[in-house]
């Protein structure tokens, strides 16, 4: 089997709703799908969520790292090589880990097609399903229990509240929801590196009544120390996202014993094999992992969700980047029931794209 043919191209599905953060409000969603053509009768797709903001990229880096970078070296290779053509892309795609996410996912896809297996049961198979977490963005108080309270009548049993921007006002937020959900659902808070340690200890202590799960990333990426600090300092479990981009953060994160989670997102790291090798990691220390997304298409969630039920090192799941788009053309690849994420058990990533 040889490699023929390797395309991308840009798609914009509509966000229904903006939502704000921490650093920014997120108005449009823009992903880049590949397919890799093989002389037989497999193809592989990826997809790339450029984040300018995490990753460095944008759609326009993407296709020009597919085309000019990628494309020439996957030529005439054997896919199912793919250890050795990633680490042949390695050099030139070091700063481009959404591009080289979309391709790692690609040449898992046809490895599973190959193989006639869907790609989380030839990864070892830990697991059927996951709940995945559903996000909701910096709201005011009422809009945020209302938020809540709709989302648990989708079947949602974990909420992930989203805030960072004003400690007090989170604070009610969290209070809030918990009196409006009940006991029975898991809640996370989300501060994307906007407090200070003072405010994260703030946080924690005033929102204990609210038996939240962890809070995630709640200081700058960059001060490492400070988010040992908070680690340290509080009875809440912390997790590490923002702060976690490469295999060397995961060493150092873990060596340092600077938090007790981390959040592995597909498109920060460079796709499912540098996943597997952050969580070899993460269990070495003791760490638990949660699998994470940007505003991805349906596609890259099945990626996602591959990695997450194929290992028991990953417990945790926040797999809801697609499902406040409309005009996903894989619209389709995962299911959703009653809060669990199931793949459709097809061999790969179990879905095939049209053209573009």
């Amino acid at each position: 089997m040889r490699i023929v043919a390797v395309e991308a191209w840009p798609v914009e599905p509509e966000l229904r709703e903006p939502y704000t953060i921490a650093y920014e409000t997120v108005e449009r969603v823009e992903n880049v799908f590949l397919r890799v053509t093989t002389d037989g009768p497999v193809v592989g797709y990826g997809c790339a969520a450029p984040d300018l903001t995490l990753t460095g990229e944008t759609v326009a880096t993407v296709l020009d790292a597919v085309e000019r970078l990628a494309a020439p070296r996957l030529a005439g290779a054997d896919p199912l090589r793919f250890a050795l053509l990633l680490e042949q892309l390695r050099p030139p795609l070091d700063r481009q880990p959404a591009a080289f996410a979309a391709i790692d996912m690609a040449l898992h896809d046809i490895l599973g097609k190959a193989a006639g297996l869907p790609l989380w049961r030839l990864l070892g198979g830990f697991r059927d399903r996951i709940a995945t977490s559903v996000t909701i963005g910096i709201l005011s108080e009422e809009a945020t229990t209302k938020a809540a309270r709709e989302r648990v009548a989708q079947g949602f049993r974990c909420l992930k509240i989203k805030g960072g921007a004003d400690v007090e006002l989170d604070v009610a937020r969290v209070r809030g929801v918990r009196a409006t959900v009940g006991e029975e659902i898991e809640l996370r808070f989300d501060a994307n590196q906007g407090y200070s340690f003072e405010e994260s200890v703030r946080f924690v202590e005033a929102t204990r009544s609210a038996r939240l799960e962890l809070l995630e990333q709640p200081t700058a990426k960059e001060r490492l120390g400070l988010l040992g600090r908070v680690t340290a300092a509080v009875h809440l479990p912390i997790m590490a996202d923002e702060s976690l981009l490469t295999l060397r953060d995961a060493f150092q994160l873990a060596g340092d014993d600077l938090v007790d989670m981390v959040n592995v997102k597909l498109m920060k790291v460079g796709g499912i094999a540098e996943a597997l090798r952050i969580t070899a990691i993460a269990r070495a220390a003791k760490m638990e992992v949660m699998v994470g997304c940007m505003d991805e298409c349906a596609l890259a969630i099945a990626a996602g969700l591959a990695f997450a039920l194929a290992r028991p090192g990953v417990t945790y799941a926040d797999l809801d980047g697609h499902l406040d788009l409309a005009g996903d053309p894989s619209a389709g690849a995962v299911i959703l029931r009653d809060g669990y994420l199931y793949p459709t058990d097809r061999p790969g990533l179990g879905f095939d794209l049209a053209g573009p």
